[in-house]
């Protein structure tokens, strides 16, 4: 019951920031978000002892896979930002010393 919450309040969060930008793009990395909790929920509401190895494989696949978007998406974000910060620095280094 607990995912079902936090997978409704992401899935909030998510269209609150598409309508407050007024934009179709939604954020991907909310989407991955929202996949990965909704797994999750799967795999801890799952009857061990119904079910096949295969669908356990899958939903095992399914998580790592996205996963590994996520992380890159991260690592992603994480280096446009050092960029956007390198940038600045060197412009208002060049702005002092014009002055």
């Amino acid at each position: 019951m607990i995912f079902t919450v936090i997978i409704a309040l992401e899935f909030k969060k998510s269209l609150l920031v598409v309508a407050e930008r007024r934009d179709t793009v939604v954020q991907i990395r909310s989407v991955v978000m929202i996949a990965l909790l909704a797994i999750c929920r799967k795999v801890i509401i799952l009857d061990l002892t119904e079910t096949d190895a295969l669908h356990i494989l899958a939903l095992g696949a399914a998580i790592l896979a996205l996963g590994i978007v996520y992380w890159l998406m991260r690592d992603s974000d994480q280096r446009v930002g050092d960029a956007a910060r390198e940038y600045r620095a060197t412009r208002s280094a060049v702005v002092n010393e014009h002055r």
